[in-house]
């Protein structure tokens, strides 16, 4: 957490290990309206180019995973104004990601449930992951109307279903039978979490994948992340030494 000290000597970016995964929880839009004086759909706005240049960075980086929380179950609590104006964002936005991820030969996946979208939503989120599932270039994927504690339970609905249908032992149940569950089936474990505006909390994301992930806490607030704060994040990752419970210390990938 923090930023490098003055005068300290900074890597090159070729001389550090990119990790392949890596997640993070866009904080700070509404704070960085405020400040502002503006509403806070206009931080909103400024979050979502913020994200359109993070994924080119993302891409031209290194990353091979980029997983960001775009909304949550728990958003929907928001007032009414600011969860439909959001809407529109996704809509809007979606269309531009589409056409990134066709320049970049980015794959696009959603985690989250969908179903709660208008159906025009659905079918842009739909869209984005069926014309980008033959890319392979990074793979880029929104949590949205996304809670961990969510996806836990909806992965154990369906293995309670499959082991009364007789398709799934219950003494064949693993860690990855579990994982092969969660909406994130497939995709490896996040290396990184990068959450800004400073705040300390997991917020419901990613409570089963991130249990080994090394976490990098910034002040910054979301609208303003970019490249640079980015980079800083990856230098602070290269300077943590990975045990996963145990004494050896396992190199950064």
């Amino acid at each position: 957490m923090g930023k490098t000290t003055a005068g300290e000597q900074q890597p090159d970016l070729r001389e550090l290990a990119v990790p392949a995964h890596v997640a993070m929880i866009l904080d700070g839009n509404g704070r960085w309206a405020k400040k502002r004086g503006l509403p806070r759909q206009m931080g909103h706005k400024k979050g979502c180019e913020t994200l359109e240049q993070i994924i080119g960075d993302a891409a031209e980086i290194g990353i091979r995973y980029l997983t960001v929380y775009a909304f949550s179950t728990e958003n929907w609590r928001r007032p009414e104004d600011e969860v439909g104006a959001l809407m529109q964002l996704f809509r809007y936005y979606a269309k531009r990601l589409l056409k990134r991820a066709r320049e970049n030969n980015i794959r696009v996946k959603m985690i989250g449930e969908r179903h709660r979208f208008s159906p025009d939503l659905v079918e842009a989120i739909n869209m984005l992951e069926r014309e980008t599932k033959d890319n392979t270039g990074m793979t880029f994927i929104f949590a949205v109307n996304y809670g961990s504690r969510d996806e836990i339970t909806r992965a154990v609905r369906r293995m309670v279903s499959d082991c009364q249908s007789g398709t799934l032992s219950p003494a064949s149940i693993t860690e990855e039978c579990v994982a092969s569950y969660l909406d994130t089936a497939g995709i490896p474990d996040p290396d990184l979490l990068i959450r800004t505006s400073g705040e300390l909390r997991l917020s419901n994301f990613l409570l089963w994948q991130l249990a080994y992930a090394e976490f990098y806490v910034t002040d910054c607030l979301w609208p303003d992340f970019n490249r640079e704060e980015l980079v800083e994040a990856i230098r602070h990752y290269n300077k943590r030494e990975r045990r996963f419970g145990g004494v050896t210390a396992v190199p950064n990938k």
